[in-house]
């Protein structure tokens, strides 16, 4: 009898240990090494401001994108961002415009504005040619640029250089001491190097969200 219930006692014992085996494989907690790992999904930003059209989201913001130390190697108040977005049904331009602090011959104050819009090149040269600017062709980092004055808005200067999605358009204004007008081949004064600081962010933008 003794022995009759050894053997049904190592019996069990197999029994249970089995179980507790088989339990511990199936487990939905063990790590298995046949499970691909997952892939992580890539995320777009959307927009501030999204237009009705088929047209390119505004994919670089210049409120948001821009860094402060950029802004103040150009010349500008970082602290003085004023948002100047212009939302419409078939575009959208995403902008904002800044102080300029440095001291120049005759000039009282000037500011910056930098606008990101997702109409294509050609509708700039006939925004361009419908304004009647004096235009003179460039090149920013190997984009197609645009630099533009108007006799009919003194004391400004604008540049426009063609985007993956559109165009990013600068606009400066002065403004002179003591009412009197600054000089016209003054206008565009240290526009450009502006806008290939803000390009260089812009290409390294945009290598990162192609």
């Amino acid at each position: 009898m003794t022995a009759g219930r050894t053997g049904a006692a190592i019996t069990g014992t197999l029994i249970v240990l089995a179980s507790l085996s088989a339990c511990t494989a199936s487990s939905p907690n063990s790590e298995s090494t046949d499970e691909a790992p997952s892939t992580p999904t890539a995320t777009t930003r959307v927009p501030r401001l999204v237009d009705e059209s088929d047209r390119p989201l505004v994919a670089f913001d210049p409120c948001l994108d821009i860094p402060d130390d950029v802004l103040a190697a150009a010349g500008y108040d970082p602290n003085s961002q004023d948002n100047t977005d212009f939302a419409a049904t078939h575009y959208t331009m995403l902008g904002c415009s800044y102080d300029g602090v440095l001291k120049f011959p005759g000039v009282a104050a000037y500011a910056l504005t930098v606008r990101s819009a997702n109409f294509d090149w050609a509708i700039e040269l006939q925004k361009t040619a419908d304004n009647g600017d004096d235009v003179i062709p460039s090149e920013i980092a190997g984009r197609r640029a645009l630099l533009k004055t108007n006799l009919s808005l003194p004391e400004r200067c604008g540049m426009s250089v063609e985007t993956s999605y559109g165009v990013l358009i600068f606009a400066q204004v002065l403004f002179g001491k003591g009412g009197t007008r600054v000089p016209e081949a003054q206008w565009c004064t240290g526009l450009e190097d502006t806008a290939e600081r803000i390009v260089a962010v812009l290409d390294d933008f945009e290598s990162h969200t192609r």
